[in-house]
């Protein structure tokens, strides 16, 4: 089973950045999938999860409604975060996380069953 994570990198402030998560050796289609961040000397938390069994079912931290979108493709086996309007305060490290069961809302805020490497996420000023 593997996560991989990209699109990374160092963006100014107000800037936008989309993540991808592509997997491979689980049932794609019946999961939830999304990320968390950790920033330096904080907490690990969720920012969002979709359900790959309905897409239409997504959550999101307060802290990121309205500027970050949580997508999926089916057939590539993937999960993306659009982030736009990125402040100071998103700059962390974004793990692509799982949970066996197509529940987002319960991966997000509760746990998660895999954990990927991280792609790091930078913002300036």
């Amino acid at each position: 089973v593997q996560l991989a994570e990209a699109g990374g990198g160092m963006v100014q402030a107000g800037g936008s950045l989309t993540l991808s998560c592509t997997t491979s050796g689980f049932s794609f289609n019946d999961h939830a999938i999304g990320w968390y961040r950790q920033a330096p000397g904080k907490e690990r938390e969720g920012v969002s999860c979709i359900s790959t069994y309905e897409p239409d079912y997504t959550w999101y931290d307060n802290a990121v409604t309205g500027r970050f979108t949580i997508t999926i493709d089916s057939a590539k086996n993937t999960a993306y975060l659009q982030m736009n309007n990125l402040t100071l305060e998103d700059t962390a490290t974004y793990h692509c996380v799982t949970l066996d069961r197509p529940r987002p809302m319960a991966l997000c805020q509760w746990g998660y069953d895999l954990w990927g490497q991280g792609t790091q996420v930078t913002v300036s000023s």
